[in-house]
């Protein structure tokens, strides 16, 4: 069962991520550290169709600023698991609603970013992409579709970044 948003809380989230897309990313850099650890911590999902033939499809959303596709992932709330809040940002962004024990660590299971108080950890999952339903609120994710490993949409430098270390994408070896 997916969580349903009330319009008015989808109006003013959207006003909400304007104005945060809006700021330098250096002061919006800022502000999520005053609001989380000293080590930011996300979690990220990567998503696949369990029905498609190799090399297979992957799971991407479209948020703001909208310049590119990104994976489900989001900032751990304090004192939130890995595993949890992955589930969490999956259900929160996409409307699949998964339990912990279906989603696996990615190898390597978390990645440290260049700057090195970035730390994603990544999850693994595979879903039947016919019969998923995929819902997203608009504000915080504008679309979410499937898309083949070997012919991506233009990604993320970021996201471009994490899936070339999993041998996906543009960037992979």
């Amino acid at each position: 069962m997916t969580r349903r948003r009330s319009p008015m809380r989808v109006r003013l989230t959207a006003l909400g991520y304007g104005v945060f897309y809006r700021l330098p990313h250096k002061l919006r850099m800022r502000l999520v550290r005053l609001a989380t650890p000293k080590y930011t911590i996300g979690a990220v999902g990567l998503i696949f169709d369990s029905e498609a033939a190799d090399p297979g499809r992957i799971l991407l959303l479209r948020q703001p600023p909208g310049r590119g596709w990104t994976l489900p992932a989001g900032l751990l709330g304090r004192g939130e698991t890995p595993l949890t809040g992955a589930v969490r940002e999956i259900a929160e962004e996409t409307g699949i609603e998964l339990t912990p024990d279906q989603i696996t660590p990615a190898v390597p299971s978390a990645v440290v970013h260049t700057n090195g108080k970035w730390v994603d950890t990544v999850f693994t999952v595979r879903v039947p992409a016919a019969t998923t339903t995929l819902d997203v609120d608009g504000a915080e994710v504008f679309e979410a579709a499937w898309h083949a490993v070997d012919e991506l949409p233009k990604l993320t430098p970021a996201t471009a970044r994490l899936l070339a270390i999993y041998g996906i994408g543009p960037l992979a070896s």
